[in-house]
């Protein structure tokens, strides 16, 4: 059976700033798509991770369906109404445009597609992150589906032993999408230097060489491309379809023990790092630290089995404390080096129209 996968995700408003969606505003957007999807979804679930809300849509529309897509955008549109009368800080922030324009991308959700024939038995894990931007997934994606010694699938199964293909996208060039497909191992080197740079080098997708098959995507948007200016961070969403040519679940998940150092966090500006946290998780110590979410699935003809949470398990706790001592140690650096991020990344004009400011009082010394 041919399906797709959908994930569109929005922050329409919080509490308390940036904390976490109120309980009415989930419910509003859960209400509007469980009323108005009958004739278009499979199934669907909704989940928030910090003050961002998504939903996890199956279907057989392909790719980029407009009919998807405005499901989403009006189920947030309505959402974005609840929050205003809440008075919720942000309330339909990510919406950046005015209407509807037959498709979300570009328009502030952040939205990851794939279609494939589902296998017999089809697991997969959709993943959230909040306070970072698409390149926190660059090192855990590396790892998983090139290096052995996180994946030892790469030297046990046969069906993985071509490796896969990654499409990563320049995320800066604004014009189109564009992007470069590399493999591993062949080009595990290039693909290295170009996902170090995670602020314009971002995963797109990652394909099987063995059976052609598509196991990751990943949303690539950057919202201060999008707007012209800082309006939060892009927050990415992923999905991923795992076991049998795709490496295993826990493969998957274990580079997210490291709490690698990622950009984001209080106002969009610093180094902090990465704590995975179980679902439906706000956030608090410094708007951060960022976070990433994982829920597993099982699905047959489209028809998800409930959520499992994958970062709820007791060894998280012990990576949990690792990231605060880490974030704690970070913020001791306050606004120095490597604590900010560099000038050309930092979202916030204040600062560049000050460093203009005083780019004129500089002179020459005879």
């Amino acid at each position: 059976m041919k399906l797709t996968l959908s994930v569109i995700k929005a922050d329409i408003g919080s509490i308390g700033g940036h904390i976490c969606p109120s309980r009415e505003l989930f419910e509003s957007v859960s209400s509007y798509v469980k009323k108005h999807s009958h004739d278009l979804l499979i199934d669907h679930y909704l989940s928030f991770t910090g003050d961002d809300i998504a939903i996890v849509m199956t279907h057989t529309r392909g790719t980029g369906d407009g009919k998807i897509h405005k499901l989403a955008w009006d189920a947030f549109i309505t959402g974005t109404e609840t929050a205003k009368a809440q008075g919720l800080y942000g309330a339909g922030q990510d919406l950046l445009k005015d209407s509807f324009s037959g498709n979300v991308k570009g328009m502030g959700p952040a939205v990851a597609e794939m279609e494939f024939e589902e296998r017999t038995n089809e697991p997969f894990l959709f993943f959230a992150a909040d306070k970072t931007d698409p390149g926190a997934y660059n090192l855990p994606l590396y790892l998983a589906f090139a290096d052995p010694m996180t994946t030892p699938g790469l030297m046990l199964a046969p069906v993985m032993a071509k490796g896969f293909r990654f499409v990563i996208m320049d995320v800066n060039h604004t014009e189109g999408d564009r992007i470069i497909e590399l493999n591993a191992p062949e080009d595990l080197y290039d693909i290295a230097a170009l996902l170090r740079d995670t602020e314009r080098y971002v995963v797109e997708s990652i394909w099987s060489r063995t059976t052609d098959e598509q196991s990751v995507v990943v949303s690539t948007s950057r919202l201060h491309n999008i707007a012209g200016t800082y309006t939060g961070k892009d927050d990415p969403v992923m999905l991923v379809r795992v076991q049998k040519s795709f490496p295993a679940t826990g493969e998957i998940l274990a580079p997210y023990a490291i709490g690698p150092y990622v950009a984001g966090c209080m106002r969009g500006s610093h180094q902090m790092p990465l704590m995975p946290v179980p679902l439906n998780s706000g956030i608090s110590y410094f708007d951060g630290p960022p976070v990433v979410s994982c829920a597993a699935f099982a699905m047959h003809k489209g028809k998800m089995t409930e959520a499992v949470d994958a970062f709820a398990h007791p060894f998280w706790d012990n990576v949990r404390n690792t990231v605060s001592e880490k974030a704690i140690g970070m913020r001791r650096q306050g606004f120095f080096g490597a604590a900010m991020l560099p000038m050309s990344e930092l979202e916030y004009t204040g600062i560049m129209e000050k460093l203009d400011r005083l780019d004129g009082k500089f002179r020459i010394r005879e």
